[in-house]
């Protein structure tokens, strides 16, 4: 570690001092539940991070907050590499560390009233691999390079010590990194012993093929839970203000009911391809009962790295705060952990799009439509890891549905029981397994004049379905005897897609709302305040194939008919706060939108 200088040494000693004197008089802070607008940053040091702190001065943290204006910020503390990037006393510092760099993001974030949250990779860590008996052992025997066990020491020798050292600088909290997505199989002896004592199978399987396979990763999944509510709880039982999300934890990536005690849920977008990525998480988490976020990368991958555009990172907060979630950007931090302040003003941009619409979205809760079927039973039954993000059949049916213009949620077995007679079309896509009380539930449903939609072989096999439409008692069941998720996914298809729309529209003929006019606007209904939104995202472009959008031409004109009981005092289209010219006849509202540049909102008073 590089020796500090003497003034800098001062610095550091003085800083408890400043710390307490601020804390005294800062000003309040919003718990993650309330927050709404943050930016992430992190820069995952490495052996090769000898000046960490030298750059990182009060006014470069000032100058991200005056030109942002977030509720939040995280930084980096310690990456997939596992070298932390404050001078921690648990273990595993950058070779370089100047100073206290945690300490000045502290004073500055609580002097001006902005939570502070870290980056912290958890089960991902290559350098604590390096100790006897923390990574997992694959299947061949040799230790993971990366990924550590939930059998060994980890948890307690190291991550839980540097979680309590980090709240002790009097952090909000932390954003776990590289945790429930990044469990690898576990093969070490620890891990074998207790399958076996807990299942009674002695021969553990090796591959998908083998007898057990599933056995063996739901009891690798119960580890993971196991190991969360462990460092959770131990962690809130010195610091319980300090506030726990598990990185995608409780998400598309691991679709179950919340089972830990965190505070908030949040995930990262696919830097590639992300309006669909947002798409889909969005609507997951919308119905998990937990505050959440989603973060967009400000930078494409691939064929190179590039940042991205303002509109093109105005359009993914779009597809997230429609549906009642906060946004989060992510940008990287140098190798000293300074940050590149030319990159601010994307954000500031973006930042300014989204706060113009916060009062409108944020927690703002869908309107049960149609009702598109995650199913934990099944999605579990088909992989080959823990927590893989992989659901590309599913995702292309919600695509369909959307660019299709339904209002659509993406709904687990626990977010539909006792909830499915407010949905009134139910679609299955492409399950070939579901647990027979839930099955038994569905055929109640339709039993009592609820519209369940089959897509493929293996819901007509479950359902006993041959034929395009079914009545069963006063409901009525629908089938598209072919999967077709996975290709329009990877190649849209306006027949496919008027296939789906068609045989939608006759199960649920009289939908809240309707809009016509364009393929390329996603429409989400929503209620806030009693009052009903309907919120309209321009989806146009080739945002699957680009990896940087420069422009986005204006959707439209649109027609909506809304159904209403009763002739409504006004219509507005926000945040523009302009009135419409509208028509009520017979239970029906007809409002006409000139065009939509990225996300407006018609609110019905």
């Amino acid at each position: 570690m590089k020796k500090p200088t003497r003034r800098e040494t001062l610095l550091s000693l003085a800083a408890p001092l400043a710390a307490a004197s601020a804390k005294a008089q800062s000003p309040r802070r919003l718990q993650r539940a309330d927050s709404f607008l943050g930016i992430h940053f992190d820069f995952h040091a490495g052996p090769d991070c000898k000046d960490v702190g030298r750059n990182t001065t009060p006014q470069m943290i000032q100058s991200i907050i005056d030109q942002v204006r977030p509720d939040y910020l995280q930084t980096d503390c310690k990456g997939h590499p596992g070298y932390t990037s404050y001078p921690t006393k648990a273990g595993n510092p950058a070779p370089g560390i100047i100073g206290d760099p945690l300490r000045i993001w502290r004073d500055v974030t609580a002097r001006n009233g902005v939570g502070l949250y870290v980056h912290y990779s958890g089960v991902i860590d290559s350098f604590a691999n390096k100790k006897p008996g923390r990574a997992v052992i694959k299947a061949d025997g040799a230790p993971h390079d990366q990924a550590t066990s939930l059998f060994g020491p980890y948890v307690d020798e190291l991550m839980i010590p540097q979680l309590r050292e980090i709240a002790g600088y009097g952090v909000d909290g932390v954003w776990v990194d590289g945790d429930c997505w990044g469990v690898a199989i576990d093969y070490g002896p620890a891990a074998l012993k207790a399958f076996r004592e807990a299942t009674g199978i002695t021969d553990v399987p090796k591959k998908s093929s083998d007898p057990h396979w599933f056995e063996f990763l739901e009891f690798q999944r119960a580890a993971y839970r196991r190991y969360l509510n462990h460092y959770v709880a131990e962690v809130k039982r010195t610091n319980p203000s300090f506030q726990i999300c598990s990185n995608w934890a409780f998400t598309d990536h691991m679709p179950e009911p919340v089972s830990a005690p965190v505070d908030f849920l949040s995930g990262d977008l696919d830097p590639q391809n992300s309006v669909n990525a947002a798409r889909f998480a969005a609507r997951f988490l919308a119905r998990q009962g937990k505050p959440w976020d989603l973060m967009a990368w400000s930078f494409a991958m691939k064929p190179v790295r590039k940042p991205k555009t303002a509109l093109q990172l105005k359009r993914e907060a779009a597809l997230i705060i429609a549906m009642g979630g906060g946004f989060q950007a992510y940008f990287t931090q140098n190798r000293d952990g300074s940050v590149r302040l030319e990159e601010m003003p994307i954000m500031a941009e973006v930042a300014k799009f989204c706060r113009a619409r916060q009062g409108i979205c944020h927690r703002a809760e869908p309107v049960p439509q149609i009702g598109l079927l995650f199913s934990t039973a099944a999605h579990y039954r088909k992989l080959n890891a823990p927590f893989p993000r992989t659901h590309a059949h599913v995702d292309g049916v919600l695509q369909a549905l959307l660019e299709a213009q339904h209002s659509v949620e993406l709904l687990t077995e626990s977010q539909l029981t006792g909830r499915l007679s407010e949905y009134p079309l139910i679609v299955v896509p492409e399950w070939e397994y579901l647990e027979p009380k839930f099955k038994a539930s569905l055929d109640a449903y339709v039993e009592a004049g609820g519209k369940l939609l089959l897509i493929g072989p293996g819901p007509a096999a479950l359902f006993k379905v041959d034929a395009a439409n079914t009545k069963r008692g006063r409901g009525q069941i629908g089938l598209i005897p072919a999967n077709l998720g996975l290709d329009y996914r990877n190649k849209p298809d306006d027949n496919t897609r008027q296939r789906l729309h068609d045989l939608v529209t006759s199960l649920f003929p009289e939908p809240l709302v309707t809009v016509s006019g364009s393929n390329n606007v996603d429409v989400v209904a929503a209620r806030k305040n009693g009052k009903l939104i309907i919120h309209l995202i321009n989806t146009s472009g080739p945002h699957r194939a680009e990896p940087i959008i420069d422009s986005i031409q204006p959707t439209g004109p649109l027609t909506l008919t809304i159904r209403q009981s009763r002739k409504p005092s006004g219509v507005t289209l926000e945040p523009a706060s302009q009135k419409l010219a509208h028509h009520f006849s017979k239970g029906m509202l007809t409002v006409s939108i000139p065009s939509v540049e990225l996300l407006d909102s018609v609110i019905v008073n």
